[in-house]
């Protein structure tokens, strides 16, 4: 997304758990993105992404090193969905820059392990079904948590080990439930983390109810609005509601866990009662 910037001196990186899927993997590979705006272009955001080495010497310097260089009046955002979930990363960007500002978007698990799962499925449409995958012992009642789209929503866990280098003043999470429903409101949140004039407001979204998300409008009409691609917002498959009732009940102690440790109740036990 394009934006104008203010001067900010730090970067920050985003994680949004609940979108896509994420794979955690040694090396935390985060593959390659072209920016938005060329280093040296005032007033723009832009977005890089890099990889973490395995190697323990010289990893701050070497991750800022390929990070694109900024100007007065740009923040650089890197974004990468596992990091929130892989072991080593924390360490790492604390190395890289200590008074780093980490945005992280959550939505409910249950919600989050289903999407996950449908994005797999549309790849290897062979893998097994999610009933199958998200139960070690279906009778017993015993949840996976190994398998990655069950584990990655454990929230609670992954903090902790955020928390040991980070101060949550740090931090900022951003509900991805009202990421959808009020883009502006979480997006005024964002921009107040930041320390940048409120730019990006109501009038920067426009819903579409076709892909049942907002899409976000180009400044002064200078293109086609920007719109989640054809990955997001596939139909999800029917899933077997006890499966659905098992997996909440296995979540809410650690969702309970999440919202003390944040401050923020994001509700997600009333968003199941009420449908």
């Amino acid at each position: 997304m394009s934006c104008r910037c203010h001067a900010l001196t730090r970067p920050f990186v985003a994680f949004s758990t609940g979108f896509q899927s994420t794979r955690a993997g040694p090396g935390l590979s985060a593959g390659s993105h072209a920016p938005s705006s060329s280093p040296g272009s005032p007033g723009k955001c832009y977005t890089a992404a890099f990889t973490i080495s395995t190697s323990e010497s010289a990893q701050g310097a070497v991750k800022r090193n390929v990070m694109p260089k900024t100007v007065d009046g740009q923040i650089t955002m890197e974004k990468t969905p596992s990091y929130f979930v892989t072991n080593e990363a924390p360490k790492r960007i604390h190395s890289m820059a200590k008074d780093i500002k980490l945005i992280v978007v959550v939505r409910n698990p249950v919600t989050r392990a289903i999407s996950d799962y449908t994005q797999t499925l549309s790849k290897k449409p062979e893998i097994p079904t999610f009933e199958v995958l998200a139960f070690k012992n279906r009778t017993l009642g015993l949840i996976d948590a190994s398998w990655s789209a069950i584990r990655i929503g454990l929230y609670a866990l992954h903090l902790e080990n955020w928390l040991q280098f980070f101060p949550l003043s740090q931090i900022l999470f951003v509900s991805g439930e009202r990421l959808i429903v009020d883009p502006a409101g979480e997006m005024a949140k964002v921009q107040d983390f930041l320390g940048l004039t409120r730019v990006v407001t109501e009038k920067h979204f426009y819903f579409n109810k076709t892909k049942g998300f907002p899409c976000l409008k180009k400044p002064e009409d200078s293109g086609a609005p920007r719109c989640l691609g054809k990955s997001k917002g596939r139909t999800h498959p029917r899933i077997d509601p006890d499966v659905i009732h098992r997996l909440r009940k296995f979540y809410k102690p650690f969702n309970v866990m999440f919202y003390q440790m944040t401050g923020q109740d994001f509700q997600w036990e009333q968003e199941e009662v009420d449908k």
